[in-house]
């Protein structure tokens, strides 16, 4: 990035997990952690929040990319940003990851673990109430996290949650999860966004009413279309939910959500379109917001269906891609090239010494000739959804330059994420960054992982994070997850060409703290954190 353009933009601190406690201090004094969390900048008043001083009331309209017909308020079923920021407006998390990466109370007041971290107590907030005005207890908490749980799970956080061998409660306000083995990195696991608390008993129809402990009461749920939510004047942040009432609206089309943001039919865009950015930049009324993170995109084959079975196929497609022209073309400069692996460079386990794989016609014919496929032509499922087909396109001529031939299947936008990821054998993904390592490869790289997009079966890899997980030693933990990426790395069917940075819009009406780079929307909880200035 030019140093005119980083002055043009509003550059806000991004997720940085080399700021957190050791595992060790985290193991010695969860329960202090607990307690002394609570002043995280997350909760309350910034620099920012404190010099302006956040505002109560307006109706406040988010134009989204990222909504679909299909879309649910299940927590277990929840995958894209219309339906994760309508979640996060209505519900909370027992553990909230503030903008600095730490593991913070939310419905949890504060928590401590046995010596070998195998064994957490949680100890609850008293007087929650949900919308529907039942006052929440650990029974809630244990069939929300149970609904994710079972061999007939349909859940995204499955993956993540399948290492607690069993939850009971210890009177109404204390829960005592039992781990199969130590995890101290287990308060983050309860920040995942499908680990929402909601009442006990919830099913059906009931899913999609929205009830929820959050700042907003949910009054409209069209799928694919919008949500409208109403300030819950019982919430118990004091300093959250400012806005008197939020609407999402999915709006798929770029042009159409700039124009919205331009003319002021909405408050708030995410996913800026990058070959246009400049025209906001001139605009005095606009806000542009960029945010360093882990957010990548993937381009996904399945490891257990031929071509994509043969490794040398998988790696001739990966020396096949030109990373450097998809930051520089796709990206305009707003990210880095990726290496083929999940685990972003400000994730203190990165493998910084593994060889960042390069553009290589030559070593892709290699590895396609071995693989006796010189002449085969492979589909690559695509869509306009995420920019997904100037990717491919790219793709396809750098491919094309080694003699692999890439035919782009065009899908709809609309049911991509149900029809076409996890189903077709090549095809595009992305992810937000998880808070830790073993989040990243629990939900999608290990064996029995629900969203583990390429099928990837892989013993080694298996072994090393359940390892890694319990492991205190972070020199020895931090070796085991270096060789986790070199096996999803050189093994994997997963190209990771690039990590993205969030590049989102607002009005200059719109005031916030830092934003978390976690995941898009200040980690999906724009309608809860921010505020109309005046």
């Amino acid at each position: 990035m030019t140093d005119q353009k980083a002055s043009e933009i509003r550059n806000l601190d991004g997720h940085d997990e080399s700021k957190k406690i050791t595992r060790r201090q985290f193991i010695a004094g969860a329960s202090a952690l607990g307690l002394s969390a609570a002043l995280s900048p997350a909760l309350v008043p910034s620099s920012a929040f404190a010099a302006q001083g956040p505002q109560k009331g307006g109706h406040f309209k988010m134009g989204m990319a990222g909504g679909h017909t299909t879309d649910s308020l299940d927590t277990a079923l929840i995958a894209d940003q219309v339906a994760d920021c309508t979640n996060y407006a209505l519900r909370n998390n027992l553990v909230e990851v503030d903008h600095k990466g730490n593991a913070v109370p939310e419905l949890a007041e504060s928590w401590d673990a046995s010596k070998d971290a195998a064994t957490w107590h949680f100890n609850l907030r008293k007087g929650v109430e949900f919308h529907n005005g039942k006052t929440m207890d650990s029974e809630d908490v244990i069939f929300s996290i149970r609904h994710h749980m079972g061999k007939d799970s349909k859940s995204g956080a499955k993956g993540l949650i399948n290492q607690i061998e069993d939850i009971k409660k210890d009177g109404k306000d204390k829960v005592v999860f039992t781990l199969k083995t130590g995890n101290a990195d287990f308060p983050y696991i309860l920040n995942d966004y499908h680990l929402t608390i909601v009442p006990a008993g919830t099913q059906g129809e009931q899913w999609e009413k929205g009830i929820g402990t959050g700042g907003y009461i949910l009054e409209a749920w069209e799928p694919g279309v919008k949500s409208i939510v109403r300030r819950n004047p019982n919430y118990y942040k004091s300093d959250r939910a400012h806005f008197e009432s939020a609407e999402v609206l999915s709006i798929a089309d770029t042009n159409a959500r700039t124009n919205a943001l331009r003319t002021g039919q909405v408050d708030y865009m995410n996913r800026v379109e990058l070959k246009t950015i400049h025209l906001f930049q001139r605009a005095k009324n606009i806000n542009i917001i960029q945010v360093n993170g882990g957010y990548h995109y993937t381009l996904a084959m399945l490891t257990d269906t031929p071509p994509y079975d043969n490794n040398d196929v998988r790696l001739a497609l990966k020396y096949a891609i030109d990373r450097e022209e998809l930051v520089k073309k796709f990206l305009r400069g707003y990210g880095s090239v990726g290496n083929d692996q999940p685990i972003h460079p400000g994730n203190r386990f990165y493998a910084n010494d593994l060889p960042q794989r390069q553009y290589d016609p030559d070593k892709a014919k290699f590895h396609l000739k071995k693989a006796g496929l010189s002449q085969h032509t492979f589909d690559l499922h695509t869509s306009e959804h995420g920019g997904f087909m100037d990717i491919s396109t790219l793709y396809q001529q750098s491919a094309a330059k080694a003699g692999i031939k890439i035919n782009m299947v065009k899908e709809p936008e609309d049911g991509y994420w149900s029809n076409v990821w996890l189903n077709k054998a090549f095809c595009h993904g992305y992810w937000g960054a998880r808070p830790t390592a073993d989040m990243a490869f629990s939900v999608a790289y290990s064996g029995k992982a629900k969203w583990n997009e390429t099928r990837l079966q892989n013993k080694r890899l298996d072994e090393l994070v359940l390892a890694a997980r319990s492991e205190l030693d972070d020199a020895k933990r931090k070796e085991m997850y270096r060789e986790c990426q070199m096996i999803i790395r050189d093994e994997g069917g997963t190209i990771v060409p690039f990590f993205k940075d969030y590049v989102e819009a607002s009005n200059e009406k719109i005031g916030h703290g830092t934003v978390s780079g976690l995941w898009e929307s200040d980690a999906h909880r724009v309608i809860e954190r921010w505020w109309f200035k005046s």
